[in-house]
């Protein structure tokens, strides 16, 4: 699904990532509950994310400013579930920050 237009500049945080081959851990679990608390974070916008069939996976969130960004980076869950994600579900990730300055829909 696409998100939402957001009224611009906003952030754009884009996660790419390579997950172990059938780590065996309930990453869908994790990755649901990061989406819930985002959503009740102040200054989050949405969220957009797919994964192909090999494990890559690039997951955007929309964000109205750094500090929000900052915040989300601080939760005590999220920090949690990165260190997780660290041991348990990656091969590798790059996490990106990005400003949009406009953008298009059709």
């Amino acid at each position: 699904m696409i998100a939402s237009r957001f009224p611009t500049p906003y952030y754009a945080v884009v996660f790419t990532s390579l997950r172990k081959v059938d780590d065996g851990l309930d990453y869908g679990e994790a990755a649901q509950r990061m989406i819930e608390l985002a959503r009740q974070q102040p200054g989050f916008f949405g969220v957009e994310s797919a994964r192909d069939e090999s494990g890559l996976g690039i997951t955007l969130s929309y964000w109205a400013d750094e500090a929000a960004i900052r915040a989300w980076k601080a939760h005590a869950e999220h920090a949690e579930v990165r260190e997780q994600g660290r041991a348990c579900w990656y091969q590798s990730f790059t996490t990106r920050v990005c400003k949009v300055e406009r953008d298009y829909s059709f």
